[in-house]
């Protein structure tokens, strides 16, 4: 079955039961249709906040959290109860606003689709709601208006359509009426349609209305969105892995520990149950949530103050340390999306032009000096400015352009050259606005210091050349040619220039037979969406790192190969496959493409999609970069999405974990590395933290079995999870980048966030960690402590030597030896554990609460002592392991 654009006028008439176009639909059949086929809208079914909040419960610490304070409840011990229940609704909240904190990029795509529509019905044009279109409708357009839903244009006047959005082309596109034969014309090639939430910026037109709704290209795209469900980053899923295996090692303790009590009947019930309940509280990580959560939002402050950059999803930080892939869109991330002429050829002289953008900041050199401003080459920088139809104009410091930007590229090359306030002596009299068919813009002036008619001329160099034939016919066309064709193969877009000086008569208007008489060539200007100057050094960075990047884009492929060499995309060949040829591979075949190029031309918003599912089925671990509509889909289902926040749509925003501010796609490389600092400080903290928790629950299962009265209650282990252990884990939010983080290549995605030796030192912590605080405990009973006061100084001997074991593991040198490099920040968060320490110690209110006294110095002195040797033990096992990597480097 023919697509819409390769039926002929009369065939999508006929199609669609239309006898004459401005007759339109009758108002009954449109009525009809409408019933049948449905709005011209896009659903959007938010998920409910309540049920958001919901599911925050629906983790396995937080149910053994919340059957620990039924318990404590039901033993009477309701202090105990109300710490252990804040500390699961806390723990909720945060995974609550961390979710509702995404935005619904569904609903921005509804807010996309225009809302009122110009129709012929019953003969009459009248405006409707856009929501009310149906097949069939013949809609008006022109300059201005949003496109309200997929038509096949079946009439145009000059008509040009921005589709950047959607398509990723740089430029509007000029529409026809004609039939495209070629059954695979790809989405940005199909001339004569246009697209729902596309804009019309100049001429006016007729089309066929052929999709509505979700049936339209932006309706296929949001159903792709709304398919893409969230997903969890490798840290997250780490971290549950972590904490699902910790709580059922902690669950099938601590009934073993209750039925062998039980039956030895060690305890009295209640007294067997609170100490269960001890053990579950104390053996449960409840602050590793929180902990990461904290950690992970000092990085999105950081990066947001220091790179502009909104990270919307906390976890994404981490994912940007183990990215492999950067899927990315070309114009307006790795290039300008601002036309810049950057080679002219005058005669037989050629030129170099420098600066970038339309900011008119640059000079005209000539072998790389100032150019001599000879009378043709003033007359062609007169030609580029005159045949013109966009205005450049600055606001706030930055030059922008209202029209197209290859208008704009000339338009500062002039401002460049001649200078910002200079006068022109032309006066324009009429333009020859730019015709698809002519594919040229004439301007006829006046010359006012001789009076003299002259008509300015720009467009594709082959009309041009046939024009400079009918004025001298020994015009050597073959040499122009051959300049044209160096130019294209580097991928620059080549624009001919030339006059006419009009004699015998005086013109009102110019047409195209006045041009056809003959015109000189003034010469040849190349222009290039030009590349980030940034963007350079962050690519070589990134292939320092081992991060791969992908560059997808709308334009043809020897365009994109070009542009790719000048960014260094890739160290060697650049290798560059079409959308067309992508859509013939199988899924297998797709995969392999999707690492051996660096470059997707002519690639639809699916095969964006279908790009970054090859990439993630190879175990990639894939971001991608974009700023339109067409991005949406790639964004939302890339493990980070990343939106440009300046030229960015709402809809890309909305679907992208994180939006560059200043959209700097040299940012990557900071972002990057800081996401590699992040996941070091937080693998470190975790293997901080978790030993304090087996250590608490070995020391009341030793206590359960012995018969021994359990030496920590409840709420005194959650003091030494939640503030005492966390507040230290903060100093991890402080600590430097390790040298040479960005010249190791990405994480494997098979490798485990906890290695062999860090499971045997967690180990081994841990077992110390326990029998040194039941030794203290027992040798301060031993001479003379009372309990409470032997508890205290055991839950002081716990922080401490966590306090002294932050110092060795932060580093993979010697700890000692590294403590000059603690930050002023993480000292301070170090004193106010300390300060935590004593208030709970010493104050009243908290000694009454935590079931604790005040110690005398001598005391602290021997809480000082114990505490140590946990660092000793750990640097010891440090230096073991790195005299054995020094003798297998010798080796």
């Amino acid at each position: 079955m023919k697509q819409a654009y390769q039926l002929t006028t009369d065939e999508i008439m006929q199609v669609n039961g239309l006898t004459e176009l401005t007759a339109g639909l009758s108002d009954h059949e449109a009525q009809q249709r409408l019933a049948k086929d449905g709005k011209n809208v896009l659903e959007v079914k938010p998920t409910p906040k309540w049920k958001i909040f919901l599911r925050q419960f629906n983790n396995i610490v937080i149910y053994i959290l919340l059957v620990a304070t039924l318990l404590t409840i039901l033993i009477g011990h309701y202090t105990d109860a109300i710490v252990i229940l804040a500390v699961v609704i806390l723990n909720s909240l945060i995974g609550y606003f961390q979710e509702t904190s995404a935005a619904n990029a569904l609903a921005k795509i509804q807010e996309m689709m225009a809302q009122h529509a110009t129709v012929y019905r019953d003969g009459q044009r009248q405006d409707i709601d856009a929501a009310n279109l149906v097949v069939g409708d013949v809609v008006f357009l022109e300059a201005g208006d949003n496109v309200p839903a997929d038509l096949r244009i079946v009439s145009a006047d000059n008509l040009r359509i921005e589709e950047s959005a959607l398509t990723g082309e740089t430029n509007s596109v000029i529409k026809t009426d004609e039939a495209l034969t070629d059954p695979d014309v790809p989405l940005a090639d199909r001339v004569n349609m246009a697209y729902s939430s596309t804009s019309v910026t100049s001429g006016s037109g007729i089309g066929i209305v052929v999709a509505t709704g979700e049936q339209t290209e932006i309706g296929k795209i949001s159903q792709e969105v709304a398919q893409i469900k969230p997903k969890k980053t490798r840290l997250t899923k780490e971290i549950d892995h972590v904490g699902k295996v910790v709580s059922y090692i902690t669950i099938i303790g601590s009934a073993i520990i209750f039925i062998v009590g039980f039956f030895l009947q060690i305890y009295s019930l209640p007294a067997l149950a609170l100490a269960v309940v001890a053990m579950l509280v104390g053996s449960i990580p409840e602050g590793l949530p929180a902990t990461t959560s904290v950690i992970l939002a000092f990085g999105v402050s950081k990066m947001a103050k220091r790179y502009q950059t909104i990270i919307k999803s906390m976890p994404a930080v981490e994912t940007l340390g183990s990215v492999d892939v950067i899927a990315t869109d070309k114009t307006g991330t790795l290039t300008k999306n601002e036309m810049t002429a950057i080679e002219l050829w005058s005669g037989d002289h050629h030129y170099t032009v420098t600066g970038t953008g339309y900011a008119p900041k640059g000079q005209l050199l000539a072998n790389g000096h100032p150019a001599e401003l000879t009378d043709q080459l003033k007359l062609l920088l007169e030609a580029g400015f005159q045949a013109n139809d966009t205005v450049l104009s600055e606001e706030d410091g930055k030059w922008t352009i209202n029209g197209e930007p290859t208008d704009g590229a000339f338009l500062t090359l002039y401002r460049k050259v001649m200078g910002v306030d200079y006068q022109s002596p032309f006066k324009p009299l009429d333009l020859l606005p730019f015709d698809s068919d002519y594919r040229y813009i004439a301007e006829l002036t006046k010359d006012q210091k001789n009076d003299q008619q002259v008509i300015f001329v720009k467009g594709s160099p082959d009309k041009l050349f046939e024009m400079a034939a009918k004025a001298d016919p020994h015009f050597n066309t073959a040499k122009w040619q051959n300049r044209v064709d160096e130019w294209s193969k580097q991928g620059k877009r080549v624009i001919a220039l030339g006059y006419q000086t009009v004699t015998g008569e005086n013109l009102m208007e110019v047409e195209h037979d006045h041009l056809y008489r003959g015109i000189h060539l003034l010469g040849l200007a190349a222009l290039q969406d030009a590349p980030r100057e940034e963007v350079i050094a962050a690519l070589k960075k990134m292939n320092q790192a081992g991060v791969a990047v992908k560059m997808i884009t709308g334009d043809d492929p020897q365009t994109a190969r070009a542009i790719g060499h000048q960014l260094g995309l890739a160290p060697g060949e650049i290798h560059a496959i079409t959308g067309a040829e992508w859509d013939r591979l199988s899924p297998d075949e797709q995969a392999e493409a999707a690492k051996f190029n660096q470059v997707f031309a002519r690639t639809t918003p699916q095969n964006k999609l279908e790009i970054v599912n090859a990439l993630q089925k190879d175990q990639l671990v894939t971001a991608m970069v974009g700023d339109g509509v067409n991005d949406a889909p790639a964004l939302k289902q890339a493990d980070i999405g990343v939106a440009m926040g300046i030229k960015g749509t709402d809809v890309a925003k909305d679907a992208a974990d994180m939006i560059l501010g200043d959209d700097n796609f040299a940012t990557m490389a900071a972002v990057i590395e800081e996401g590699r600092r992040i996941y070091d400080n937080i693998k470190k903290s975790i293997l901080f933290l978790l030993p304090t928790s087996f250590a608490e629950g070995l020391v009341v299962a030793f206590s359960i079995l012995t018969a021994q009265q359990v030496p920590l209650q409840p709420v005194q282990l959650l003091w030494i999870n939640l503030v005492a252990a966390i507040t230290i884990q903060f100093a991890f939010v402080f600590e430097k980048a390790a040298p040479g983080l960005m010249n190791r290549p990405p994480r494997p995605v098979s490798a485990r966030l906890m290695g062999r030796h860090d499971l045997i030192q967690m180990g081994y912590v841990s077992a110390l960690m326990a029998i040194f605080a039941l030794v203290s405990y027992d040798w301060f009973t031993g001479h003379g402590s009372s309990v409470v006061n032997a508890t205290t100084m055991m839950i002081n001997v716990i922080v401490i030597s966590k306090l002294f074991y932050f110092f060795s593991i932060r580093s993979d040198r010697y700890g000692l030896s590294q403590i000059k490099t603690i930050t002023g920040k993480a000292w301070l968060v170090i004193g106010i554990m300390l300060a935590f320490q004593l208030i709970l110690t010493y104050v009243p209110f908290m000694q009454s609460a935590f079931h604790v006294t005040g110690i005398s110095l001598t005391e602290w002195l021997a809480v000082v002592v114990f505490s140590c040797l946990i660092m000793l033990v750990a640097e010891f096992d440090k230096w073991l392991r790195l005299r054995k990597e020094a003798h297998n480097d010798q080796d």
